[in-house]
């Protein structure tokens, strides 16, 4: 599915350069810099930065009285924070921009700022409020721009698709389709019959759903527009894959990712990885289906972690802006130079006051920048162990280890997938964050290293980077505490949610780690001591920790556990394993004592 946008602008630039050219040009005019910035702001792609400039725009409009100006602030603004997923603040600015926008009476604008609302309320799930501003829109556009309204319509249409309304959306595509023939419109066009062909799938009418994405595809490749190919190509992926002809949806799967690895754009590389998972879990190929799988979760984690790396690198961003700052300090004592040439002595206490401020600014700014390195370097710490972000930063790269002796332990939620289809997503991931964060502290407190989440998997390890005496032992005992946790928390839950159950598996051996990764860093253990203990994990039951023979070789002593029997481990043949019952009774007293010191 894909909205169409009116004046959609693909350019994206950085603002600095921009901005150091109008600043230092002596004799710019107001409007010229308030065009800039609301240009500048339009085309950011990091809502964050978005704001900033959006910001510094408005305060430059109520400089220069610009209604105009102040409206596209408020609207970057909600633009911004539309992206940050924070819907009622760019509500708020929203109609703060109607208001200004109805001042100047530009009836366009005001359509736009329509839509805009429409899509956050749509995001609220307020359906009955979207179509209410969709319809202002159109009923706006209509005498004043076709093209624009015939948009209004297919967005709308697109709404429609969205909750699963798809005789609704083909009524309204078939408006919006007139309309873009008539006015030649080729790329429009190509949206318009894409869309109605999504509208044909979810009917089942599979045979028309294929037609009109194969046109929609044709006509997007002839004017070169690729990225919303591999949307339509996944599509009609599951049109063949309901008809069971497997080769022409792994045919068409495979070209979305090719497409998408070749545009660079990690969402549907993601989604294309996870669309093959499924054809190969279908068509019986598990392997397959794990390592399509595995690469959806790495490109997925990518694309989610992308503010926490963009904060390591926030320091860069706050240089920028203390270069404007500079730079209109100098305009302003350029300013007060050629003012001042015909009175010396008031141009000298002027300069030399001018001077003042900016040394003493420049000692603030490195002030900032000190502070913003030593929070740079605590995020690092977030993501990779100390010693080997010391590493990192003292030679680039990091070079890998391998350790003989490492416990790694892995969680599982039960019933995971069915929680996920009836929960509220946003009170799942809540919930999910709130088992992690718990996670981390008793991982933490054991000297443990946490190496990564899959999904609704906790993955963590002892021994490592550095060695740490009695790892097994403190993994174990780690693992009883996250079972207590999950048991109370199941206990003392929340009205509305979910109930999880757990199972934990643990093994012990040589592994090999090292960071992956050259712009975002992910520090990542390999070897079969990993395998093994993921099969741990699977073999386990709901409240159980079950241990590997070579875990329980270096925990008999201290904790009783019961043995299971030979099982079956993919690759390994058959394998011993035990399920820990609990600390030995010499055990019991030190235990108690080391979590109350602990805590």
């Amino acid at each position: 599915m894909f909205l169409l946008g009116l004046n959609v602008n693909a350019q994206n630039k950085r603002i600095s350069d921009s901005l150091i050219i109008i600043y230092e040009t002596e004799n710019y005019e107001p409007e010229d810099l308030i065009g800039l910035l609301e240009e500048i702001a339009a085309k950011n792609p990091d809502p964050d930065e978005t704001l900033m400039y959006s910001d510094l725009l408005l305060q430059k409009a109520f400089e220069y009285d610009s209604i105009r100006g102040i409206y596209k602030a408020y609207l970057q603004k909600g633009n911004a924070y539309e992206a940050k997923g924070d819907l009622s603040k760019s509500l708020d600015y929203y109609f703060k921009a109607v208001d200004k926008i109805d001042e100047l009476g530009d009836r366009k604008e005001m359509a736009k700022m329509y839509i805009a609302i429409a899509g956050v309320y749509d995001g609220l799930g307020s359906r009955k409020n979207s179509i209410e501003y969709y319809f202002n829109a159109i009923e706006t556009l209509k005498d004043v721009d076709r093209e624009a309204y015939a948009v209004s319509i297919e967005n709308l249409g697109d709404m429609y698709l969205g909750w699963q309304k798809p005789d609704s959306a083909l009524v309204l595509f078939e408006q919006s389709g007139k309309i873009f023939n008539e006015l030649g419109n080729t790329e429009y066009i190509a949206y318009n019959k894409g869309n109605t062909g999504l509208a044909y799938a979810q009917k089942g009418l599979h045979d028309a759903a294929e037609a009109n994405i194969s046109e929609a595809v044709v006509i997007l490749e002839e004017i070169g527009n690729y990225r919303p190919i591999t949307t339509y190509l996944t599509f009609m992926s599951d049109i063949y894959a309901e008809r069971n002809d497997w080769d022409s949806a792994f045919d068409y799967s495979l070209r979305a990712l090719r497409l998408a690895e070749k545009l660079g754009i990690k969402a549907e590389i993601s989604e294309a990885y996870l669309k093959l998972s499924e054809l190969y879990e279908k068509t019986g190929y598990p392997a397959a289906a794990l390592k399509y799988y595995r690469n959806h979760i790495s490109f997925r984690d990518s694309v989610q972690n992308v503010a926490a790396v963009q904060e390591v690198m926030n320091n860069e961003l706050d240089r920028s802006k203390m270069q404007i700052e500079l730079l209109d300090q100098r305009r302003k004592t350029q300013k007060i130079i050629v003012i001042a040439t015909a009175i010396a002595l008031f141009l000298i206490i002027l300069f030399a006051i001018s001077l003042i401020r900016r040394n003493r600014f420049i000692r603030r700014t490195n002030a900032i920048i000190e502070l913003e390195r030593d929070r740079s370097d605590k995020l690092l710490l977030n993501i990779l162990p100390e010693k080997t972000a010391d590493e990192l930063k003292k030679f680039g790269a990091v070079k890998a280890d391998k350790l003989e002796s490492v416990t790694v332990l892995f969680t599982d939620f039960l019933s995971f997938t069915k929680h996920s289809e009836r929960t509220d997503p946003e009170l799942l991931v809540n919930t999910i964050g709130t088992y992690f964060t718990a996670f981390d502290d008793i991982v933490e407190r054991y000297g443990l290293e946490k190496i990564k989440t899959i999904g609704d998997s906790y993955m963590c390890a002892g021994g490592l980077p550095e060695p740490l005496e009695d790892h097994a032992l403190k993994m174990v005992q780690a693992a009883f505490d996250i079972m207590h946790f999950v048991e109370e928390r199941r206990a003392n839950r929340d009205e509305g949610e979910p109930e999880f159950d757990m199972r934990v598996g643990i093994n012990t051996g040589p592994v090999v780690a090292g960071v992956v990764g050259h712009n975002k860093f992910s520090y990542d253990i390999w070897g079969d001591t990993v395998n093994v203990a993921a099969r741990m994990e699977r073999l386990s039951e709901a409240g159980k920790i079950n241990i590997s023979q070579s875990t329980y070789e270096l925990v008999k002593d201290h904790f009783e556990c019961e043995y299971r029997g030979e099982f079956e481990v993919k690759n390994k043949g058959m394998m011993k394993m035990y399920f820990i019952l609990g600390p030995k009774a010499g055990e019991k007293k030190a235990r108690r004592s080391a979590r109350m010191l602990s805590s």
